[in-house]
């Protein structure tokens, strides 16, 4: 049986990610990058699809866990009848091949300590050649080669096709496992120096973390989902993936599982803002040079998700030697959702672009030509269908928020002009745009009758990404149809607690997938926000409150929550969930009094 999503932890190495689990087995880990194929891939299957498990023999789940004080070095404890272990695990910055680095150290007593390592490459459908070579063991398949590098003697279960370790610890004694891949044609790297390589990952991450300047409640909640979002980050290029796992499900049992290791144009908004809000502006720059780089070419190529580099071709295939977490199959690699027609994208890059303009964030003396061109596109096409925000893989349909965002567009094109009267463009020509898309908007996409903005054009639905239109700009806070467009989407898509799901999926009628899903954190973190911004404070904060308690026991988020079985879904941790808890944070305890409730 598989452990619960939120029983995982997060280690990384700002190129890749591992999940551990509370039991002490690393169950997930993709090498080089955070889109290369798994070498543990028990997450989405059993032990035989690769892992490695490091606690003492015959215990189950740990004692406890922590991450050191802002840092993602994690320490996990078991206490035994015969004393006391912990396991350190983290990933150093690296500008070579990678690693990942396992210290068992003793902290009280005598205790026996098991290691067993399953290697398969591939996600799982391929068992290495494992031999000794230099002391050490090296496991080869194809273009994969992983060195295990350890003290204690390790030997190779033939009928389990593992490589197993046991050793005993007392108490100060520490024992060091290194784990690092290469390509199978070049030689192998050196190997580091572990005990500076931990003292510099805790050293650069309390540095990197002391830089924000948040200091109102739950500042430690905030603090780790920066760190989160810094983890996911893939640094050669600044890209931010949406998640480092894929086909965590949705729903249990279900098929709404889906390979979110990519980079999404939808999160590049509200990540941004949320980077230059917790005064990371490095990272925000490099995020927007990746966006840059992405979205270069013909607008009408735009594309809704880039892969790390800004790689298009992100073909959809199924692993179908997986039986999937928890039985959710199928297991995706790739997303297809690459190829859909969705005009939200174009305001969410040039809002973007003009919020690092506002932010004096250097700029580009390509970014307001290419801004230019996205614009003479989409006022060609704003009228057309798309599959919108959610990427609905039904039909398409004229969605409000898509249209919202048209106009997010022209507004941002407008007031870049009227700021900067030097920049080449027609201010009253992208006015009269952003008019007629406002006007149509309230006149089809608003019901009177119900008092709310439903999710399309003459539909009955409604859909959590109507909870935006105040934050930006579309229609003022206090507006009557944004008051009963609150309420309505609290009424309609709500929980007892105040979460809110993304839209109904009763009865397959918007997304024509079966079954049901979850809660989704990031529109419950934007329902905050709007009843902050319409003066409902008191409720936004004991919304947020309830939403921070959804973290695991090490502050992590995934997608979605299932309110009835009270367990995460989804992916995880997902960086859309992070950058809403530290935007709502900021927007209602943060440093600016304009801002604070």
């Amino acid at each position: 049986m598989q452990r619960p999503i939120e029983d995982y932890a997060l280690i990384g190495d700002h190129q890749t990610a591992a999940l551990v689990a509370r039991t002490g087995s690393i169950d997930w880990l993709c090498l080089p990058r955070f889109d290369s194929a798994a070498c543990f891939a028990a997450l989405l299957g059993e032990d035989e699809h690769g892992h490695w498990r490091i606690a003492p023999k015959g215990a189950d789940t740990c004692s406890r866990r922590a991450y050191r004080p802002d840092t993602l070095v994690l320490d996990t404890e078991w206490d035994t009848p015969d004393g006391t272990v912990r396991v350190t695990d983290f990933m150093p910055q690296r500008d070579r091949a990678p690693d990942l680095v396992r210290v068992v150290e003793g902290v009280e007593g005598e205790v026996t300590v098991r290691s067993t390592l399953r290697l398969r490459f591939d996600y799982g459908s391929v068992v290495p050649w494992m031999r000794r070579s230099h002391g050490h063991r090296v496991a080869v398949a194809g273009p994969d080669a992983v060195w295990l590098r350890t003290e204690p003697d390790v030997r190779d279960w033939g009928h389990a096709r593992a490589t197993h370790a046991e050793f005993t610890v007392r108490a100060g004694e520490r024992v060091t496992f290194v784990l690092t891949w290469h390509p199978s044609h070049e030689p192998r790297p050196p190997l580091i120096d572990t005990e500076r390589a931990l003292r510099e990952s805790v050293d650069d991450w309390r540095a990197w973390a002391a830089r924000c300047p948040y200091e109102g409640p739950h500042r430690d909640a905030v603090v780790r989902s920066l760190i989160t979002l810094k983890a996911l980050t893939y640094a050669p290029t600044g890209g931010i993936v949406a998640a480092p796992t894929t086909s965590l499900p949705e729903e249990i049992g279900g098929v709404r599982n889906w390979d979110y290791r990519f980079c999404w144009l939808r999160d590049s908004t509200l990540t941004l803002g949320a980077l230059l809000t917790a005064g990371y502006r490095e990272e925000a720059g490099a995020w927007r040079d990746w966006l840059l780089r992405a979205v270069a070419g013909d607008p009408a190529d735009l594309q809704v998700m880039y892969g790390l580099g800004g790689e298009r071709r992100l073909p959809e295939s199924e692993a179908g030697w997986l039986p999937g977490y928890a039985d959710s199959v199928p297991v995706r690699l790739g997303n297809a959702a690459v190829c859909q027609h969705q005009l939200d994208v174009y305001g969410e890059v040039v809002d973007s672009l003009w919020l690092a303009r506002q932010s004096g964030m250097a700029t580009r003396p390509h970014g307001w030509r290419m801004q230019l061109a996205l614009m003479e596109f989409l006022r060609k096409v704003w009228r057309e269908p798309d599959e919108g925000l959610w990427e609905v893989r039904g039909p398409r349909r004229q969605f409000v928020h898509s249209k919202v965002m048209a106009w997010v567009a022209a507004d941002r094109t407008v007031r870049t002009l009227e700021e900067r009267p030097e920049l080449e463009g027609d201010a009253d020509r992208w006015r009269r745009l952003r008019d007629e898309i406002h006007d149509e908007v309230c006149a089809r996409g608003y019901d009177a009758d119900r008092g709310t903005f439903t999710q399309s054009y003459g539909s009955t639905e409604l859909d959590a990404a109507v909870l935006l239109i105040p934050r930006v700009g579309f229609l003022p806070p206090d507006d009557p149809r944004v008051l009963g467009t609150i309420d309505a989407v609290r009424e309609d898509l709500g929980t007892h607690e105040g979460f809110v799901r993304r839209y109904s999926t009763d009865g397959c009628t918007v997304d024509g997938l079966p079954g049901h899903e979850g809660v989704f954190l990031a529109c419950s973190f934007w329902l905050a926000d709007a009843l902050h911004l319409s003066g409902r404070t008191k409720e936004a904060r004991a919304l947020f409150e309830r939403l921070l308690a959804l973290c695991n026991d090490v502050g992590l988020l995934a997608e979605e929550y299932d309110a009835v079985e009270r367990r995460q879904l989804g992916n995880f941790p997902q960086a859309f969930s992070h950058v809403g808890l530290v935007t709502t944070a900021f927007s209602l305890f943060g440093p600016d009094p304009r801002t604070a409730g």
